[in-house]
C-alpha cells in the first residue's frame, strides 16, 4: 500500500511538472539563497557607497539594475519556486546570464583595475549557478566530463620499463608542478593586484610559504616514487599503477600526493602574498575530493578488490596515522 502510495504521488507530481528529488531541492535552495543574496547586495549598492565602488567600481548601478534584478534576482526566484519545467528554464536564464556578467565584469575590472571585489563575487555565483543547473536539469552534476585524456582511469602498459615509467613521472612533475604551481598562481596573484584586492601579510609569510613549499614537494616525490619504482606505473591517472602502492607515505595516508599539492598550492599563495591563491588551491582541494576522489576509488575497488577494501578501512584519506598499519 505504501508503495502504491508513493508511486500515485510521483505520477501526479510528474503531470504538475515537478518531480521534487534531493538533487533538485539541493538545486532550488540554492537558487533561493541566490536570490536573497542578490537582492541583499543590490540594496547595499544603493544604500552603501564602499560596496558600490568595491564591485562595480564607476559603472552606474541604474541601468545595471534594471538588467540584473530581472535576469539574476527574481530569475533565481522563479528557479526557486516555480514547476520543474519552468524552473529550470528560469535557473538557464539567471545561470547564462550570471555567466555573461563575470565575463563582462573580468573585462571590466582588468581594463580600469576596479570592481575587483565585484568578480570575486560573481565568480562564486557563476561556480553556484552551473553547479545547482546541472543538479536542477540532469539530476546530478556531471563529474565523469573532467575524466577525458590524460585524466581517465586506466593502468600503464605493463611492457613498459621501470625507467621508461620514472621518465614519464618526472615529465608529469615538471608539466603538472609549472602549470598548477607557477603558471596559474603567478596569473592568479598578477590578478589579486591589478583588482587591488591585495591584502597586508604578517611578517615571515613568505618564509613560512617556502617551508610549505619544500616540505610539501618532498612529500609529492617521495609519494610519486613509491608509485613509480612499486606499483609498475605513474601518478598520472591515464597511467595508473598496475600494483596497490601501501608502502612509503602511503603506509599512512591514502593520497599524499593529493595533500602534497594542496599544500604546494597554500606555500605558493603565502610566498606570493596572496590570499587568492590560497584560496585557488583550497579550491582545487573541494575539487578533487568531491569530483575526482570518488571516481579514482572506484576505479581503485574495481582493480584490486578487498586488497583495496581492507587498505581503505585501515588507512584514511585526509588525516595521517600516527602508527603505520602492518
Amino acid at each position: 500500500m505504501v508503495s502504491l502510495r508513493r508511486a500515485a504521488a510521483t505520477v501526479v507530481a510528474g503531470r504538475a511538472g515537478d518531480v521534487r528529488t534531493p538533487a533538485t531541492a539541493l538545486a532550488r535552495a540554492y537558487f533561493a539563497l541566490q536570490a536573497a543574496g542578490g537582492a541583499a547586495w543590490w540594496v547595499s549598492v544603493f544604500t552603501v557607497p564602499l560596496v558600490r565602488q568595491a564591485t562595480l567600481g564607476g559603472l552606474d548601478p541604474v541601468p545595471v539594475a534594471a538588467l540584473d534584478v530581472p535576469l539574476f534576482v527574481v530569475a533565481s526566484s522563479a528557479a526557486a519556486v516555480i514547476p520543474s519545467r519552468g524552473s529550470r528554464w528560469a535557473a538557464s536564464i539567471a545561470t547564462t546570464w550570471t555567466l555573461v556578467v563575470t565575463v563582462l565584469l573580468f573585462v571590466y575590472a582588468t581594463v580600469t583595475t576596479h570592481a575587483g571585489g565585484g568578480v570575486v563575487l560573481m565568480i562564486a555565483a557563476s561556480t553556484g549557478s552551473v553547479g545547482a543547473w546541472f543538479l536542477l536539469v540532469l539530476g546530478r552534476i556531471p563529474t565523469t566530463w573532467i575524466l577525458i585524456g590524460p585524466f581517465a582511469f586506466r593502468p600503464a602498459r605493463t611492457r613498459r620499463t621501470p625507467w621508461a615509467h620514472i621518465a614519464a613521472t618526472a615529465a608529469q612533475i615538471v608539466v603538472f608542478w609549472g602549470v598548477c604551481l607557477v603558471v596559474l598562481p603567478l596569473v592568479i596573484s598578477a590578478l589579486e593586484q591589478r583588482w587591488r584586492l591585495a591584502v597586508p601579510t604578517l611578517e615571515g609569510t613568505v618564509a613560512a610559504g617556502v617551508v610549505v613549499v619544500v616540505a610539501a614537494s618532498a612529500l609529492g616525490l617521495w609519494s610519486a616514487a613509491s608509485l613509480t619504482t612499486r606499483g609498475d606505473g605513474t601518478p598520472l591517472p591515464s597511467a595508473m599503477p598496475n600494483r596497490l602502492v601501501v608502502v612509503g607515505p602511503y603506509r599512512i595516508i591514502r593520497n599524499p600526493m593529493a595533500v602534497a599539492g594542496i599544500a604546494q598550492g597554500v606555500g605558493v599563495g603565502l610566498m606570493l602574498s596572496s590570499w587568492m591563491v590560497v584560496a585557488y588551491a583550497l579550491a582545487g582541494s573541494l575539487v578533487w575530493n568531491y569530483a575526482i576522489r570518488p571516481h579514482e576509488e572506484a576505479s581503485l575497488a574495481a582493480t584490486f578488490g578487498d586488497e583495496y577494501a581492507r587498505y581503505r578501512h585501515a588507512v584514511r584519506c585526509w588525516v595521517p596515522r600516527l602508527r603505520a598499519p602492518r
